[in-house]
């Protein structure tokens, strides 16, 4: 049998590896960083979402209160640790025409991720219609986001069995929106739930169901609106 330690290379060589790694690191940053000229569109798109994330830092403190408020049966609610903006959050509208959560500016946002595959996303589904039901208006929508990949009939024929008449139609066939708020540290599953102000900060969110139609949820909601 071969002498088991020739089955590791030397140091020297795992050294030298780590050295050779380090450097073809540093040039694939290098590549991808360097643009053509100061007026990339990444470079521009790069500084705005800086300055907005920016913004939505300093509301750390507010985060806290509204998140205080997350009690009983939406007590999984956790603040924004720090608030960022959400304003660049893709997905589809109820027309079917591309939109983003800036297109929602100036009103609070209760942004629900989920799909027809997805056990407890389908049971809270009239819940959150009862919310928007009851507390939408032209301050506060419950934004429902369908990520089933495929065309719309069948989580539209889903919704319309089990009753749903309050919330609007807002999808993601690609599941980009889902990969975004995964790779932000936001999503580890379905459903996931964001609290985002009118100035697109997250101020909360969550993994995981909740009863949003009860006393808890409308008492966070009013906090979230609150001046």
């Amino acid at each position: 049998m071969a002498d088991g330690k020739k089955l590791f290379p030397a140091p020297r060589l795992i050294l030298a590896a780590i050295v050779a790694g380090l450097l073809a690191g540093a040039v694939a940053v290098y590549v991808r960083q360097s643009g053509s000229g100061n007026n990339e569109p990444g470079s521009v798109a790069t500084a705005s979402a800086g300055k907005d994330d920016t913004v939505c830092a300093a509301k750390a403190e507010r985060a806290k209160k509204v998140a205080a408020a997350a009690t009983g049966q939406v007590a999984a609610l956790l603040p924004a640790d720090p608030p960022q903006s959400l304003k660049t959050l893709a997905f589809n509208g109820p027309d079917g025409k591309p939109m983003t959560l800036a297109d929602r500016s100036g009103k609070t946002v209760l942004v629900n991720l989920w799909a027809t595959w997805c056990a407890p996303c389908r049971a809270e589904m009239p819940a959150l219609d009862a919310l928007q039901k009851e507390k939408g208006s032209d301050k506060f929508e419950v934004m429902t986001v369908n990520v089933d990949t495929g065309d719309d009939a069948k989580p539209k024929a889903f919704l319309e069995d089990i009753g749903v008449k309050s919330l609007a139609h807002y999808r993601d066939a690609s599941m980009g929106v889902f990969n975004d708020l995964k790779k932000r540290g936001l999503a580890l599953g379905l459903p996931v739930t964001l609290l985002v102000d009118g100035e697109g900060c997250l101020i909360g969110h969550m993994n995981g169901p909740a009863e949003w139609a009860g006393d808890d949820a409308k008492r966070l909601m009013d906090a979230a609106l609150a001046n």
